[in-house]
């Protein structure tokens, strides 16, 4: 389970490393806050982090769950195959936002492996009682 917790940990910190790039491109585009419209650019950071942050909220539990009932090893293989594609999704969608297709790929289907996983371990718990 360390492995699960250290690619959690690497997620959020992601996060947060997102959100200072925001903070730079705020300072570098002139966008003051609150304002989260001015520069495209920084609309994109700003949508990077956003973005990440919904999904966020659906990875940590289907990362944890995956790992209860299926397999820590591969729950952590698949959170980190997460944090390559919100990377890969970062510097896609800041140089052109068209171009964002495999970043998007690699950070929504280990999501969608996570959940299924989840639920078909938990169902098979639940079914051998």
């Amino acid at each position: 389970m360390e492995f699960v917790a250290i690619v959690a940990l690497l997620a959020l910190l992601q996060y947060i490393y997102f959100a200072t790039l925001v903070g730079q491109a705020r300072g570098k585009f002139g966008v003051n806050g609150p304002a989260v419209t001015g520069h495209p650019v920084f609309e994109r950071y700003f949508r990077v982090q956003m973005n990440t942050l919904e999904l966020l909220i659906v990875l940590l539990p289907g990362l944890w769950l995956f790992a209860y009932y299926v397999r820590p090893t591969w729950a952590a293989l698949l959170g980190a195959v997460y944090l390559v594609g919100r990377f890969l999704y970062l510097r896609s969608y800041v140089a052109d936002p068209a171009k964002r297709g495999m970043g998007f790929g690699l950070s929504m289907l280990p999501i969608f492996a996570l959940l299924l996983g989840a639920l078909i371990g938990a169902g098979s718990a639940l079914l051998r009682g």
